[in-house]
């Protein structure tokens, strides 16, 4: 505000700055407490505020003042081109009064056309990151996230003690580096009591209305999906507040086609989304990442990965710890004992799963747990279907890349769920035959297995056709797919004349096959799709219920058509009726696979073997999902 000396015959007033003042905040003819800046032959340079300075004129006192001395003057003289004139006065007693500025705050997302003007910025500092220049200081308003540059000396951290989420005043120029904006900071004021509160407060109320998911209608029309949207809904609200806070995303997906269907869209979704809100061109690399499970658990491998990685991003970047986004993955028992190690730091887990789930182990250590079985559902609805409505809930442009995604998804997983007659219908509307469909699967469980560990983004994007160039996406859909079906097939020709077969006492056709020592390791398909190529043949070549085991020394993958199994309720048997089996393992109710001992294989098979002669046949689950499940055991 600006202060006005006062004439009602009481004791001058002395003004004593806010630092942030301006020469908005003062008038002629006004006291000011001062500080003596600077020495010079013709007078001393004072300073009212940090940005408000001036000079004393030596034939305006008598004696010497030395820098770093405090006094009091009086503005006499605002001149045209903003010099200050003061003039050091005796005031005897006096009143002194606090002036405050009266900040114009300016916001983060809005300073395209402020180049090279000071403005205010009020919010929370949600990322520090020391370079060998400048400490790089994000912050983050109602509108978005700013980098914030103070320097103090080369590689010297500048106001060492301001820490993430502590609110903000930052005083600086806005300037452009390297095609973005940052503000060079003059000065930057932690704030605390009831104005920390207040601008908190007002951050909270704006980013929780930023952070609201956008409505979309369903692609297609299918209650079964659409009763899930609120809890979707809730986890795209999730992930939109975790963009506006900074905290990074680690992504987790199963590496086969639903996995990759579920996957993509949410990553281009977020991706869209960190480019809306933050001015930092590197804000989407180290905000998001994207990285396959090969198993279909998160394994302890995985987490001690994710967590180091953390870790040193939190040391070297001044990161939060991620949040842990799980994608047809993190349902089941086997994914406790990694969150259990994740529970030892803030590190919240959200997971979207379709696999059977075990959610009295699993949902005391997630946020969220979006799964169809907790709807009375069942695998038909696929991880990538759910993702896709996911996707469009955070951004909802993307949609036209998506149409086609869903059916892929589901072709992938080979859902036979009514709904996808909608899908398919609605793919082709955009221009994909059902074979060629069919083809973009293939092709992608065809890379995730070369992949491996590897996010393989861009090819990704090319196979599954969002984001990239139409021709090359069909050339090489057609390479891909055509390739892999021939390795399937040399495949199956060393391994078909090795698969042994039974007849259950229920009827059911039982095929095995050591795929350790009768099909070739190290190579496409891995054992999972070997196992499941196989069955794939044998339904199709009897018409009968059919079970196929494929195994190796110490992991057999499971398959069933026409056979009422609940294999994860068959591995928690084994596991208690088999003392020293180590039994292990899960997936969906009839598509599965285990873990135990070597020395332990035929006691665990036979035993298994037994189990599935018990079950009950059903004509309904005949030609229903096989799965698609590849493990690399």
């Amino acid at each position: 505000m600006t202060a006005d000396s006062s004439d009602d015959g009481g004791p001058p007033v002395v003004y004593d700055l806010d630092p942030d003042c301006t020469v908005e905040d003062v008038a002629e003819g006004n006291y000011y407490r001062a500080t003596v800046n600077g020495v010079v032959d013709y007078g001393v340079f004072v300073d009212v505020s940090s940005s408000v300075s001036g000079l004393a004129h030596e034939s305006t006192y008598d004696g010497s003042y030395e820098v770093d001395d405090d006094l009091v003057v009086e503005l006499t003289e605002i001149r045209e081109n903003g010099d200050l004139s003061f003039e050091p006065v005796e005031v005897g007693d006096y009143e002194t009064q606090q002036v405050g500025h009266d900040y114009d705050v300016a916001d983060a997302g809005e300073l395209g056309d402020r180049i090279g003007a000071t403005v205010h910025l009020e919010g929370e500092v949600v990322q520090i990151k020391q370079t060998g220049g400048p400490t790089i200081f994000h912050v983050s308003d109602e509108t978005g996230v700013i980098p914030c540059a103070a320097f103090e000396e080369a590689g010297v951290r500048a106001y060492p003690e301001v820490e993430i989420d502590d609110v903000v005043r930052v005083t600086g120029d806005v300037e452009e580096r390297d095609n973005a904006l940052q503000v060079e900071v003059d000065s930057l004021d932690v704030l605390a009591g009831e104005e920390a509160e207040t601008v908190r407060g007002r951050l909270t109320d704006a980013l929780d209305e930023r952070a609201e998911p956008n409505e979309v209608e369903p692609l297609v029309e299918w209650p079964a999906l659409t009763q899930m949207f609120p809890d979707l809904e809730e986890v795209a609200r999730q992930l939109r507040r975790t963009v506006l806070e900074s905290r990074p995303i680690r992504v987790r997906h199963h590496a086969d086609g639903d996995g990759m269907c579920a996957s993509i869209p949410v990553q281009l979704a977020l991706e869209k989304f960190i480019e809306e809100t933050h001015h930092d061109p590197e804000a989407k690399r180290h905000l998001f990442k994207r990285l396959p499970s090969k198993a279909p658990f998160y394994e302890m491998e995985d987490v001690t990965r994710d967590l180091n990685f953390a870790l040193e991003d939190q040391a070297r970047h001044g990161q939060k710890l991620p949040l842990l986004l799980m994608l047809d993955n993190g349902s089941t028992a086997e994914d406790v004992p990694a969150y259990e190690n994740l529970a030892h730091y803030d590190i919240p887990i959200v997971v979207v799963d379709h696999h059977h789930p075990d959610p009295e182990a699993v949902e005391p250590y997630v946020d969220a747990h979006v799964n169809p079985y907790l709807y009375d559902e069942d695998y038909r609805i696929t991880t990538g279907m759910m993702c896709v409505e996911l996707a469009r809930m955070i951004w909802p442009p993307i949609t036209e890349e998506l149409r086609h995604v869903p059916a892929v998804a589901g072709l992938c997983d080979r859902s036979k769920a009514d709904a996808m007659t909608d899908y398919v219908e609605l793919a082709e509307s955009e221009g994909y035959e059902e074979s060629v469909l069919r083809d973009v699967g293939e092709a992608l469980d065809y890379e995730a297995h070369w992949l491996k560990y590897d996010a393989g983004r861009n090819l990704i994007n090319d196979v599954l056709n969002v984001g990239g160039d139409e021709q090359r996406h069909r050339e090489l859909v057609e390479f891909l797919s055509d390739t892999a079906r021939s390795e399937v097939d040399d495949q199956l020709d060393a391994a078909m004349p090795h698969v042994e077969h039974e007849r259950l006492d229920s009827d059911a056709h039982l095929y095995r096959i050591d795929v350790e020592n009768h099909a070739h390791r190290f190579t496409y398909p891995a054992p999972g799709k070997t196992t499941g190529e196989i069955h794939d043949r044998k339904v199709q070549e009897t018409g009968d219920p059919v079970i196929t085991i494929g195994y190796g020394p110490d992991f057999a993958v499971l398959r069933s058509d026409g056979v009422r199994l609940d294999i994860p309720q068959m591995v928690s048997e084994l596991d208690e009726e088999i003392v020293g089996g180590g039994v292990s393992g899960g997936g969906h109710l009839v598509v599965g696979s285990i873990k135990f001992v070597p020395g332990m294989r035929e006691e665990v098979l036979d035993a298994l073997v037994e189990k599935m002669a018990d079950a009950e046949l059903d004509e309904e689950l005949q030609s229903t999902v096989v799965g698609h499940e590849q493990d690399d055991d």
